[in-house]
């Protein structure tokens, strides 16, 4: 599908987008960006809050180890008698100093590295946690200790349990957080000596009811003043139209940052997901697609007629249109279908959009916001949108193709760990494009 025609002419309209955000870049050049408060270097912890709490769990693992070993010493007459046999005339069948022995090795193994050389790579605990169930398990199947007091199934079991529980901790909670503290700080950093592009909350899906007039980005004019009809009248509808501006601005310099897009996964039709690191916000999913239809038909299917999506996007379960703030942006509602097998449970989402029809693409963008007439319910967990949305880029030199990007930057919330929500979601993505794709095609059946 990348050979295909017109594919290559297509990626250069992204450069069109950059031109018609010149304007806003410029503009912002000589003001302090909100968004991305200046953080020195010397700020940055040197050993963060996460990774001292698994050193701390490390000492406590061995610290009760040795409590319940010495417990189990006093349960006999003479703990020096039973110390002397245990150490003195260890036997591996019947003693447990070596258990002891196995959490003082993790313990100063795991101190050393993550503490001492504060290592960043995961290679030092699994060989802890390999060495530790290798022995544990050996000791079982040879031994004789479950034959003795209760102490027998304690400490093997209370070892094993530990080791695996520091393996978990430090893969899942240290390590990830520590990168993504790191990328944070790094892009704080950056945005600090240079202009930022402007980042604000997240988008799902678009649409609007009717088609809104032609615009041209990066115009910083109400549109009452340029006399387009519905207005923003009240401070919570200019509110929802400052959202809508904002989230449009973030959607275009996404776009015209695609060589820093990082290649995910791409699928048998070619469709690709790329990912790019958006600062406070996250990793943010970008598919790309190439479409045979016009960008008008992807158009009125997409953006303009959210409330019919349901009718055949299995991704989505409820899209309702709250209010139309302008001619350009809307507030809706939107409810997720679930994902991953039943384990990502439905989310519910409030968005505001603006949707701007422009001479060689279609865009919507939007991001979450608050709307008090729709609280959130029980019966779903209430998700929240970066900035995003969908792009639809015109062929110069064939109407019939055009270039589907999808932009999504989403925080699912609920107990969810990342590498499933980062699964799921582009997972997602590739689904949807095969509902879209057959949606086309059934579009292009009923018109003949």
């Amino acid at each position: 599908m990348r050979s295909g025609v017109g594919y290559s002419e297509l990626e250069g309209s992204l450069p069109a987008i950059a031109s018609l955000n010149a304007s806003y870049s410029q503009a912002s050049l000589s003001l302090p960006s909100p968004y991305y408060p200046p953080l020195p270097p010397g700020e940055r912890k040197a050993f963060s809050d996460v990774r001292r709490t698994f050193c701390l769990f490390v000492t406590f693992d061995l610290l009760f180890i040795t409590l319940l070993w010495i417990i189990e010493l006093n349960t006999s007459k003479s703990i020096w008698t039973s110390l002397e046999n245990e150490v003195v005339h260890y036997n591996f069948k019947s003693s447990f100093f070596d258990i002891f022995l196995l959490a003082l090795f993790r313990f100063l193994c795991l101190q050393l590295g993550y503490a001492a050389f504060q290592l960043r790579h995961w290679w030092v605990i699994a060989i802890t946690t390999l060495v530790t169930s290798a022995f544990l398990i050996a000791k079982v199947i040879i031994s004789d200790l479950f034959s003795q007091t209760a102490f027998g199934y304690v400490l093997p079991i209370t070892s094993f349990v530990l080791a695996w529980l520091e393996t978990w901790f430090l893969d899942f909670k240290v390590l990830t957080q520590e990168a993504e503290d790191e990328r944070a700080y790094l892009a704080a950093v950056n945005a600090a000596c240079e202009p930022a592009p402007l980042i604000a909350p997240r988008a799902v899906s678009d649409g609007q009811f009717y088609s809104p007039p032609e615009s041209l980005a990066g115009s910083e004019d109400d549109l009452d003043e340029e006399g387009l009809g519905r207005r923003a009248v009240t401070e919570q509808d200019k509110e929802f139209v400052r959202q809508g501006r904002e989230a449009m601005a973030v959607v275009e310099q996404i776009l015209t940052q695609e060589e820093n897009w990082k290649f995910e996964k791409t699928n048998e039709q070619g469709d690709a997901v790329y990912t790019l690191e958006i600062p406070f916000h996250g990793k943010t999913f970008i598919l790309k697609a190439l479409l045979q239809c016009s960008a008008e038909l992807v158009y009125q299917e997409v953006i303009l007629q959210p409330e019919k999506m349901v009718q055949w996007n299995r991704t989505v379960s409820v899209c309702q249109i709250l209010q139309r703030v302008d001619d350009n942006t809307l507030v809706s509602y939107d409810v997720s279908a679930g994902a991953a097998g039943g384990v990502v449970s439905p989310r519910d989402f409030i968005n505001v959009r603006r949707v701007e029809r422009r001479r060689d693409c279609y865009v919507s963008a939007g991001m979450a916001t608050n709307y008090i007439s729709k609280p959130p319910q029980s019966r779903y967990v209430r998700g929240e949108n970066g900035p995003g949305g969908f792009v639809v880029l015109k062929s110069n030199s064939n109407p019939s193709i055009c270039t589907f990007i999808w932009v999504l930057n989403t925080d699912l919330k609920g107990r969810l760990p990342r590498y499933l929500i980062h699964q799921s979601l582009a997972a997602t993505m590739f689904e949807f494009m095969s509902h879209l794709r057959q949606r086309i095609n059934d579009v292009h059946v009923s018109y003949r």
